[in-house]
């Protein structure tokens, strides 16, 4: 019996201390450089490099569409660890 209740108890913290972790925020960028366009064509996002889209053989309208990152519309920044988009 009392195997099961130490048993019990670590399992317990362990449960407790990975909870605890999981909710710490990743850290997605460290610069601006470090995030890209969410999208292929006309933007509103951005991500981190790592989820670049894969935008071969995908065709956009040349057109420069309203808050979105379309002709310089805007850009991709870091901020506190996290993408963010700034539409201008």
């Amino acid at each position: 019996m009392r195997g099961w209740l130490i048993f019990l108890i670590v399992f317990s913290l362990l449960f407790l201390n990975a909870c605890k972790t999981s909710d710490i925020a990743v850290k997605e960028c460290n610069t601006d450089a470090d995030c890209v366009k969410a999208s292929c064509c006309h933007a509103d996002s951005c991500v981190p490099l790592g989820k670049t889209p894969v935008c071969e053989g995908v065709y956009c309208s040349m057109d420069c569409q309203e808050n979105t990152l379309d002709c310089g519309q805007g850009s991709c920044l870091c901020q506190q660890g996290k993408c963010a988009t700034e539409i201008r």
